[in-house]
């Protein structure tokens, strides 16, 4: 008997990624709740492992070691990642807002979003000093320090820590430590305004730790604040002025600054909670971390609290959210305290006990490589086996058991379509079709030119509001593609299998990401059809108008120059991050490239391209043969002058490809490769990956357009100043219809698949 998938009935939101909900992540995805949809909310790809943030200042680990991929977490776990950072919670609506998109509703939501240690109250801090917390933009500034640093020699290096605390005793050790290597002369400042630094700590580890600033020349200051920053110097409340090239602060714990507005019972601005980690006052609202006030045992602001927290929270949740019993959490009285001092040593304090030495490093350096491999290092999930009779060629359709792609990458292939195409009837009225290998339709009523296209998508991200704006953008590229401006709109949509409440919350969703597009394109959404099925599919039926000739993929001229508006790549991330190997930052730069419009494009081109489509499912070697073919031209490329997104090349190049990619690939047959490389059929892996990026299937592409060479210049530098990454790719040239690939520069060697960009497996 089939078994039918089960309703989604309850949504669960995590608003942050900190540490206790990425370990509730890991956990949730080794034993799911049937019903629950789960949604993460953070404002970046990754988040921080701040254990780790010491030694990467000081040298010992790259960025990448300490930064937790959410995206392929996500992914694991079934949940859904907003990439957007959470301002507000409307707790009678039960909606959470998150600025650029809609808001995003809740039935039950855990609040894990940490701390900063910003300064906003002294003067001149955001202009002239960076916050500890969060990590980000702390790591990205001490970068280009260095690289100041390293570029002046051996030069005075005179870095400044506001707070004396043990994280700020900490990173100034660091600091010296690295700046110490390089060979600078470092003079590395601590301020503290209470009387002595690291009140907190026992009185042997604060000595050990005195002894180790000494030895690294870190001079603390006490008993002061700071009163203003100007370039290059701190002025602090006795009148002395330090000097300062680079200014961090640490001092203290500050709650997010939005919390206040949620009604949500707080103290010193941290969410109260109970045994259960629930708010005091919501009990839909649960808080973990250091954003979180433990009514019941108070504690310091540490990791490990959030850590060990982390159990309790993924109990409690399920049991919210399924009717069950909650169990309380209890924190430990005190907890062991490694502090590394700037080289790979480390000092330890509990109970007041102190340890000193090397072996502490290395101590430290396991359980922090322990933790971070609970992240890298998921495990594999089974893949059902195939029964034990099959039709023939079940095996190879199912690609080496890829799973299916989404957006574009699942699109039929190339081939298929030619063979099915010239079997439509012509148009009986008395409109003008283009063909029907054009992006749109043309009619033509009343003297008015209209367009009309449809297309859909298979969701590739569990971000439905993600998910409409890319899917209303890619509908548009083909009305945008004919120069044509967007008129009506109908959507189509089908939806997974949830309860009324929740078809409502995600329709509304949806039609608001899509209209937001679609409103600022021009077009009114004037209808559609929805349905429930077996995933998520969206899609637009798009009318435009054209206001002069439209533009067809015919008409390119010899010695027209290509331009292509966006980088390619989409297909091959997208297909990677679905199998757990695409990098969270490369993903997000594939998002990114996705959700921008071709609007602004279009209005460049429209007066000068003599042809044009979007580049999408058939990759760019489809889509530009396409052109040759109906302008009856050839066209000469040079692989070198082809954009491609970050990461892309690296994923091609391990091995990497969208589900179409293969039937992309016989466009081979209509292109002629340089001299001297090997005979390349469509099973045969090319020689360089930017040859396989051609065939990589594109959602919501760029466009590509032949132009007047004497144009391409201008048109190019208006087209970046609108911020497209856009690029001239190549020339049109005599017939017959063909592609013609030029080599140019030889293909740099792709990152390692241990690199940043490529943690893949192959």
């Amino acid at each position: 008997m089939k078994t039918l998938p089960l309703p989604l009935t309850r949504d669960l939101v995590l608003i942050g990624g900190g540490h206790a909900h990425a370990l509730l992540l890991r956990r949730w995805a080794m034993a799911p709740l049937a019903g629950v949809r789960v949604t993460v909310i953070n404002p970046d790809p990754t988040a921080p492992y701040t254990g780790m943030l010491p030694g990467h200042i000081a040298g010992h680990y790259p960025r990448e070691a300490l930064e937790i991929d959410l995206v392929r977490l996500s992914r694991f776990a079934g949940a859904r990642l907003i990439l957007g950072r959470a301002t507000g919670i409307d707790r009678a609506a039960r909606l959470i807002s998150v600025p650029g998109r809609a808001a995003v509703g809740y039935d039950v939501a855990s609040v894990d979003i940490g701390i900063g240690s910003a300064m906003p109250e002294v003067a001149g801090f955001a202009a002239h000093a960076v916050a500890a917390k969060p990590l980000g933009a702390y790591a990205a500034a001490w970068a280009a320090y260095l690289d100041g640093v390293g570029a002046q020699g051996s030069p005075g290096a005179h870095p400044v820590v506001i707070g004396g605390g043990v994280a700020g005793v900490e990173l100034a050790l660091a600091m010296a430590a690295r700046l110490r290597g390089m060979g600078a002369d470092t003079a590395v400042t601590v301020i503290e305004a209470g009387t002595a630094p690291m009140p907190g700590l026992g009185r042997g580890a604060r000595r050990a730790l005195l002894a180790h600033m000494a030895r690294l020349g870190v001079r603390v200051i006490c008993g002061v604040r700071v009163q203003a920053l100007e370039p290059g110097a701190v002025h602090l409340s006795d009148g002395r002025v330090l000097r300062a090239d680079f200014t961090v602060g640490a001092a203290g714990a500050r709650p997010q600054s939005w919390l206040a507005d949620t009604g949500l019972d707080l103290a010193d601005g941290f969410i109260r909670v109970g045994p259960t980690l629930r708010s005091v006052n919501d009990p839909l609202i649960f808080a973990v971390g250091d954003c979180a006030h433990l009514q019941h045992a108070p504690r310091p602001k540490a990791g490990v609290f959030a850590v060990r927290q982390a159990p309790v929270l993924h109990d409690n949740l399920r049991a919210a959210l399924s009717g069950g019993r909650m169990r309380p959490y209890h924190p430990q009285r005190d907890f062991l305290k490694l502090i590394s001092t700037g080289g790979k040593g480390a000092v330890a304090d509990k109970f007041g006990m102190r340890l000193d030495g090397r072996w502490l490093w290395w101590l430290k350096d396991r359980i922090d490589r322990a933790f971070m491999r609970k992240f890298t290092d998921l495990p594999a999930m089974p893949v059902p086996a195939l029964p034990a009779q099959v039709a023939l060629g079940v095996p190879e359709a199912l690609a080496g058991g890829r799973p299916l792609c989404g957006g574009c990458g699942s699109k039929v292939g190339r081939a298929g379509l030619v063979a099915a195409l010239p079997g439509l009837a012509t148009w009986p009225g008395d409109g003008l079709p283009t063909g029907p290998g054009d992006d749109a339709a043309v009619l033509i009523t009343g003297g008015v030119q209209q367009v009309i296209s449809t297309d859909h998508l298979r969701a590739f991200s569990d971000d439905w509001g993600l998910m409409a704006r890319i899917a209303a953008i890619h509908a548009l590229g083909d009305i945008w593609a004919m120069g044509a401006t967007p008129q009506a709109a109908l959507a189509s949509i089908i939806l997974p299998r949830m309860d009324a409440g929740l078809q409502a919350r995600t329709l509304t969703e949806i039609m608001a990401e899509a209209g937001a597009v679609l409103a600022q394109a021009g077009a009114t959404v004037v209808g559609g059809h929805t349905s429930l099925g077996a995933e998520l599919t969206i899609g637009f039926t798009l009318t435009g108008l054209a206001d002069g000739p439209v533009l067809a993929k015919a008409g390119a001229r010899p010695g027209d120059a290509l331009i292509l508006t966006k980088p390619l790549g989409t297909g091959v991330i997208l297909a990677a991050e679905m199998q757990g190997a695409a990098p969270g930052e490369v993903v997000a730069g594939a998002y990114g490239a996705m959700t921008r419009t071709a609007q602004s494009a279009s209005a460049v081109l429209r007066g000068a391209a003599h042809a044009m489509t979007d580049v999408t499912g058939f990759g760019l070697a489809g889509h530009l043969i396409e052109m040759m073919e109906a302008s009856g031209t050839a066209a000469t490329i040079d692989l070198a002058d082809i954009p491609a997104l970050p990461g892309a090349l690296a994923l091609l190049g391990a091995g990497h490809r969208a589900f179409v990619a293969a039937d992309n690939r016989t466009a081979l047959d209509r292109m002629q490769l340089p001299d001297g490389w090997p005979d390349i059929g469509p099973n045969t892996a090319p020689s360089d990956p930017r040859l396989d990026l051609l065939f990589d299937p594109q959602t919501a592409g760029g466009l590509l357009a032949a132009v007047p060479a004497a144009q391409a210049g201008d048109i190019l530098a208006r087209l970046r100043a609108i911020g497209d990454a856009a690029a001239r790719i190549g020339t049109v040239g005599n017939g017959p219809a063909r592609l013609i690939i030029t080599a140019g520069a030889p293909m740099p060697p792709c990152p390692h698949p241990s690199g940043p960009l490529g943690r893949v497996k192959t």
